[in-house]
Formats: C-alpha cells, structure tokens, sequence
C-alpha cells in the first residue's frame, strides 16, 4: 500500500480496507501527539485542587486550556489533509465528488451519512470517471 499516496493525493479511489487502516492510524497518531502535547503543557486535571471553589477550579481549566489553543490548532491542521485526502478517494470508490465530505456540517445526519457511505458501503464495481476499481 502506497501510503504517500494514500495520505497526500486528491486522486483515484480507495476502497474500505485502507480506509479504515488509514482512519484508525490517525486517530492513533492523534491521540498519542494529544497525549504528548497535555504531558507537555501539563494541563491535566489531576493537578487541580480538590478543595477549590467551582470558580476557581473553573477559571484553572480555562487558563490551563488556552495555553493548549494554539499547539491543538496546529494539530488538527496537520490532520486535516490526509483525511481530507482519504475521505475524497472514498467518495470518489462511490463515484461521487470529494466535495460530498462537505456533508459532515449537516448536523448529526451529516456524520451518519458520512460514516455509512464511506465506512460501511460497497464502492462502484469497475471503473469509473474517478479511476479503475481498486479490488480489480
């Protein structure tokens, strides 16, 4: 698997099986660098003081998470290209433009039809305007 291409290219199709490895790796990619940027910044919430007004603690958790805004942004920023570019290859095995990602600002039926139509549905059989069959 041509994971370069997987994970930078707008073009071609892919079929479930990497879509899922691909989902799975940056969600564990995430994770881990999120895990790393918390430890960094030690904004945890164990260090709170458990005898602290509510205000208190709340103001704690604010100031701690906004000192992780920006190292959260730059992550996500890092993320959103290659799922971007796995989410259009998939819309493209269903034979629809990577603009139907678009769909995940519909709330909660957009993420469902997202997830059904990408994760759990059979691309076209054989070519199509996107490219030959990937389980050809």
């Amino acid at each position: 698997m041509d994971w370069k291409y997987l994970l930078t290219s707008f073009e071609g199709r892919t079929n479930r099986k990497p879509f899922w490895l691909s989902v799975l790796i940056l969600v564990i990619v995430t994770w881990i660098l999120e895990f790393i940027l918390f430890a960094i910044f030690g904004t945890g919430m164990m260090h709170m003081d458990p005898n602290a007004t509510p205000e208190a603690t709340a103001a704690a958790a604010q100031q701690a998470m906004s000192g992780m805004m920006l190292p959260i942004g730059i992550l996500t920023l890092l993320i959103l290209w290659p799922s971007l570019a796995i989410y259009t290859k998939r819309w493209h095995d269903r034979d629809k433009s990577g603009w139907w990602t678009l769909i995940i600002f519909v709330p909660v039926i957009g993420s469902i039809w997202l997830l059904v139509e990408l994760g759990f549905l059979r691309g076209t059989e054989g070519p199509n305007r996107f490219g030959a069959d990937p389980l050809a």
